[in-house]
């Protein structure tokens, strides 16, 4: 009974969410557009010409915002995106997309093999795996898609590039924060005004890879 009363108080709280509302005005697939343009805002990420990567890309929200701060006259894209996720994304013109599971390293050679030994101005991550409510398990699960971003940046981001994840706070948050630390010159955590307040999520932002490959 009190599952049910929450999913209703949740659809209500989504209904009514302004972020909601301004996603479907200006069509955007998801709200969570709106956390990465702040942040891209906030950070002074991404210029016309850029390589950007964007892992766990369905609905393609963040590929959306990255498009539009691409896009040069005639609103052509100018620069490179390729998105990557287990899902299936509906298409956005100019956006490469790869359907796969990130974890998996026939997936990932794949994925290099459409960068094409070129390097990415920004690496960004949405990902966040299913969670089981064992919050040892789930640390160690949001644990490992951070370190697996981490990875990929560290071997295809240019030495002054730029990752973004998603993390949660709690048992493991200060590990994941320690190993951008010793990664990026630059390490900032960013709470965006669309992040839910109830929500523990924190967006991890490096910047200046301390030993590009």
């Amino acid at each position: 009974m009190a599952k049910k009363k929450f999913s209703k108080e949740w659809i209500q709280q989504h209904i009514n969410d302004p972020y909601v509302k301004l996603a479907q005005q200006k069509g955007y697939r998801a709200r969570a557009a709106f956390k990465l343009a702040e942040i891209i805002e906030t950070e002074k990420l991404l210029r016309r010409g850029d390589i950007v990567v964007d892992l766990g890309a369905t609905p393609g929200s963040w590929s959306q915002v990255a498009r539009e701060r691409l896009a040069g006259p005639g609103g052509v894209l100018d620069g490179r995106i390729l998105a990557l996720d287990i899902l299936p994304m509906e298409p956005i013109a100019g956006v490469e997309f790869l359907q796969g599971d990130f974890r998996e390293e026939a997936v990932l050679r794949q994925l290099e093999a459409m960068l094409g030994g070129a390097k990415a101005d920004l690496v960004m991550s949405d990902m966040a795996p299913n969670l089981s409510g064992v919050s040892s398990a789930d640390s160690a699960r949001i644990q490992h898609v951070c370190d697996l971003a981490l990875e990929f940046a560290q071997a295809h981001l240019k030495p002054e590039g730029a990752l973004i994840v998603k993390a949660f706070h709690g048992s493991g948050f200060s590990q994941i924060v320690e190993s951008f630390k010793q990664q990026f010159r630059r390490v900032v955590e960013r709470k965006p005004k669309a992040s839910r307040d109830r929500s523990s999520e924190t967006f991890l932002v490096g910047r200046g890879l301390k030993h590009p490959m």
